[in-house]
C-alpha cells in the first residue's frame, strides 16, 4: 500500500480587481486535476488558496464604484468564488489576504527580517504624479521596456521579455490613470536585502525546480540580485508596516503570506494543526502559477520563508498562457472570455477536458482554438467515451432488468487490460502529464469501442442474448473505468457515472474492481454534444460586453475656443472653505454651499449632488470664481462657482488646494 502523503498545494490568489477569465481558469483546473488525483489515491492533500486584495488598484476601482475597498473585495470574493465552484474547482479553502491571519504573519514575517537584519531603509526616488498628487505605484506607470525596448509595459515587469524592473527605470513613462508625465520625487523606502540569499537561493533552485525553470532563473541568479522594495507610500489599501506613519507593505510582501493564512484559517476551522503543514519536514508543499510570476515565488518568497523559519516549497509548478486561436486574448474578437459568460453558454466539464488533453508539465503556452474544442469533446469524449455508455446501458436497463452479467474470457482479458493501466495513468497524473494521461484513456475507449463494434451486441440479442451480455458486460466495465480513470478532471461526471452503476464517489482503486451480476440504475443522459452555434453565441456575447462596458478611450471634450492671456486674468480664482452644504428641495441635481471666500460668505448652488452627499463637504477647501456675476435662480441668488472635474453622475470631482492654504487665497 502507498504511504500516505501530506500535502499542501496552492494555486496564485486571483485578484480581487477584476473578474475571473478563461485564461486564469488553465491555473486553476490544472490545480484542481491534481489535488483530486492525491485524493483519490488516499492522501492527506489540501487545497488552499485567497484572494489578493491590497494595493493602489483596488482603492481607486472602490472610490470609482462609489464603495469602500472592503466591500468591493466581499463582493469580488462572492463572485470568484461562485465562478469557480461552477468550474468544478473545490479549494479546501478559499479566504482573503484581507483577514486579521494575514496582518499577523505579514508583521510576522516583517520582524523577522528586522531581526535578521535583512531590512534597509534609504531614500529613493520615485515617480510622482503632479496631476494626481500622489506616487505612482508599478502598476499605475506604463512605458518602455528598459531591456528590450518593449512600448506600452508595466513598471514592474515586461510581458514581452519578461524582464524584472524598478519604475525608475522605465523609459517614457506616463501615468496610467491620467496619462501625465510623471516627475521624479524621493520618498524613505524599505527594502528587503534579496543580495543576502545569493548562495541559499542557487543552492535551494537547483534542488527543488526542474530544469526548464532553473534556465529561466539562471540570468537573474547569475548577475547580482536587486534588493527588494517591500514598502508603498499613503494612500494605499492595505497592512501598515509596524512602526512607521504612512509606509504600507508592497501587495506582493503579503500576497504570498496568504497561503499561509489562509492554511491557518482552515487549521482552526477543522481542528487541525497548522504546524504540520509550514513546520514540518514530512509536509510537501507544491505551487501552481502561471510564467508571469517566476520571480516572486522562486527568489523573493523562499528567501522570505527562509526569513521568517517556514517550510519552503517542495517544488513550485509552471504554466504558460493561454491564447485563443494563437493569439492573445482578445476582447474586440470576443475571445477575452470571463468565467461566467462561458457558463452562461458552455458546459464547464468540456473546458477542464480541453484544457487537460493540452496541458503538460512544461510552461509553453496553451492554444484555445474552439473548432478544435468542438471537435475534441464531440469526437473523444461523447463519441468515443460516453457513447460506450449511451449504447450498452440501454440494453441491460430493457433487456436484462437493470443487471449485468458476467465476463467471458476474451471479456475478461480486455477488461484485466484496462485495469492494468492504471499504474501508467497515475504516473501521468502525478508528473502533470494530463495531456499524455488522456492520450491513454482516449486508447482505451478505441479499444472497447472496436471490441464492441466486432460482437455488435445488439444483433446477438436476438440469437444470442447470453452472449451479448456477455459482451454489454464487458463494454460497460471498460466504461466505468475509464471514468474512475477520467475522475480528477470530470468529477461531475464520475459522480453520474457512479450513480449509474450505483456506486460511491469513485476512488483510484475502484478500477481494479470488476462489476459482475452487479445492477445498474436506469441510464441518463450524460453529455449534449458542443453546438457551433452556442460558442459563436459566446463570442459575440463577450464582443458585445466589450462594446458596451469596456470602452477603449476615455472620450475628452474638445478645446475650448483659444483665449489670450488678458482674457484669463479676469477670472478671479479664490480658495474657499464650505462652511454649510444642504439639499435643495426640488432640484435633482444641486447643492447648497455657504462658502467663506475671506473676505465674504457666498451662497453658491452646485451641480454635484450626484456625487456627493452635503455632510462630507462641511470644511473641504475648495477653489471658487469669486468675480463671477451672481445669477438668479429659480432657489436663490448663486454667487459664484465651485470648480470641479469630470464626465458628470458620480465621476464628478471637485478640485481642492493642498492644506495649508487660506480661505480667500487668490489662485495664481
Amino acid at each position: 500500500m502507498t504511504k500516505q502523503r501530506k500535502i499542501l498545494v496552492t494555486s496564485a490568489l486571483p485578484y480581487a480587481n477584476g473578474e475571473i477569465h478563461i485564461g486564469h481558469l488553465v491555473e486553476y483546473i490544472q490545480t484542481d486535476i491534481w489535488v483530486r488525483f492525491q485524493k483519490m489515491r488516499g492522501h492527506d492533500c489540501i487545497y488552499i488558496c485567497a484572494d489578493d486584495t491590497h494595493g493602489t488598484p483596488i482603492m481607486i476601482r472602490a472610490k470609482t464604484e462609489g464603495i469602500t475597498p472592503d466591500e468591493l473585495v466581499n463582493k469580488m470574493h462572492k463572485k470568484h468564488a461562485a465562478d469557480f465552484y461552477d468550474f468544478e474547482i473545490r479549494f479546501d479553502n478559499y479566504y482573503s489576504t484581507n483577514s486579521p491571519e494575514n496582518k499577523m504573519f505579514a508583521e510576522l514575517f516583517y520582524e523577522k527580517m528586522k531581526q535578521k537584519k535583512h531590512i534597509d531603509i534609504k531614500d529613493v526616488e520615485q515617480l510622482f504624479c503632479p496631476q494626481d498628487k500622489m506616487f505612482l505605484p508599478d502598476r499605475f506607470v506604463k512605458g518602455t521596456c528598459p531591456k528590450c525596448k518593449a512600448l506600452d509595459q508595466y513598471g514592474d515587469n515586461c510581458d514581452i521579455c519578461g524582464a524584472t524592473y524598478n519604475t525608475s527605470e522605465v523609459l517614457n513613462p506616463k501615468c496610467s490613470l491620467c496619462g501625465t508625465t510623471p516627475i521624479r520625487k524621493k520618498s524613505e523606502h524599505y527594502f528587503f536585502q534579496l543580495s543576502h540569499f545569493k548562495e541559499y537561493l542557487n543552492t535551494w533552485v537547483k534542488s527543488h525546480l526542474s530544469q526548464e525553470v532553473q534556465n529561466k532563473l539562471a540570468e537573474w541568479l547569475s548577475g547580482d540580485l536587486r534588493d527588494w522594495d517591500i514598502s508603498r507610500d499613503a494612500p494605499y489599501f492595505g497592512f501598515q508596516i509596524p512602526g512607521t506613519d504612512n509606509k504600507y507593505f508592497y501587495v506582493w510582501v503579503d500576497a504570498p503570506i496568504g497561503y499561509i493564512s489562509s492554511t491557518k484559517n482552515w487549521c482552526d476551522k477543522n481542528n487541525r494543526k497548522f504546524e504540520d503543514f509550514w513546520k514540518n519536514d514530512q509536509a510537501e508543499i507544491y505551487h501552481f502559477i502561471g510564467k508571469d510570476i517566476l520571480y516572486f515565488h522562486t527568489l523573493f518568497w523562499p528567501a522570505m520563508l527562509e526569513t521568517a523559519e517556514f517550510n519552503t516549497p517542495k517544488s513550485v509548478f509552471v504554466h504558460g498562457f493561454l491564447t485563443v486561436n494563437n493569439e492573445k486574448m482578445s476582447k474586440s474578437k470576443g475571445t477575452f472570455i470571463n468565467a461566467r459568460d462561458y457558463l452562461n453558454f458552455l458546459n464547464p466539464a468540456f473546458l477542464r477536458y480541453y484544457y487537460a488533453c493540452k496541458l503538460s508539465p512544461g510552461f509553453d503556452d496553451l492554444d484555445l482554438n474552439f473548432t478544435d474544442f468542438e471537435n475534441r469533446v464531440n469526437s473523444d469524449l461523447i463519441g468515443k467515451i460516453t457513447n460506450l455508455a449511451s449504447r450498452l446501458a440501454p440494453m441491460v436497463n430493457k433487456k436484462y432488468a437493470n443487471r449485468l452479467g458476467t465476463l467471458d474470457s476474451e471479456g475478461k482479458a480486455i477488461v484485466i487490460s484496462t485495469k492494468e493501466k492504471a499504474e501508467a495513468i497515475a504516473l501521468l497524473y502525478e508528473e502533470r502529464k494530463f495531456a499524455r494521461a488522456t492520450i491513454l484513456i482516449r486508447e482505451i475507449a478505441d479499444e472497447a469501442n472496436k471490441y464492441i463494434d466486432t460482437k455488435e451486441p445488439w444483433k446477438l440479442l436476438k440469437t444470442d442474448p447470453a452472449k451479448a451480455l456477455e459482451v454489454i458486460t464487458a463494454g460497460l466495465n471498460i466504461f466505468k473505468i475509464i471514468a474512475v480513470y477520467l475522475t480528477p478532471i470530470l468529477p461531475k461526471y464520475s459522480l453520474m457515472v457512479s450513480k449509474l452503476f450505483k456506486e460511491k464517489e469513485y476512488c483510484w482503486g475502484d478500477s481494479q474492481i470488476i462489476l459482475e451480476n452487479h445492477e445498474i440504475d436506469i441510464f441518463e443522459h450524460l453529455a449534449q454534444r458542443v453546438d457551433a452555434a452556442m460558442i459563436e453565441k459566446l463570442l459575440e456575447a463577450s464582443r458585445q460586453i466589450e462594446s458596451v462596458a469596456e470602452p477603449a478611450k476615455v472620450a475628452y471634450e474638445l478645446l475650448a475656443p483659444e483665449i489670450t492671456i488678458d482674457d484669463f486674468k479676469k477670472i478671479d480664482l479664490r480658495v474657499g472653505k464650505i462652511l454649510e452644504a444642504k439639499h435643495v428641495e426640488g432640484a435633482d441635481k444641486l447643492l447648497q454651499l455657504t462658502i467663506d471666500v475671506g473676505f465674504a460668505t457666498r451662497n453658491v448652488f452646485a451641480g454635484i449632488k450626484s456625487a456627493y452627499q452635503p455632510q462630507d463637504l462641511v470644511g473641504k477647501l475648495v477653489a471658487i470664481v469669486a468675480n463671477l456675476q451672481p445669477r438668479k435662480m429659480k432657489f436663490g441668488m448663486s454667487e459664484g462657482m465651485v470648480i470641479a472635474a469630470g464626465p458628470g453622475g458620480k465621476e464628478i470631482w471637485l478640485l481642492s488646494p493642498d492644506n495649508g492654504a487660506k480661505p480667500g487665497d487668490k489662485i495664481q
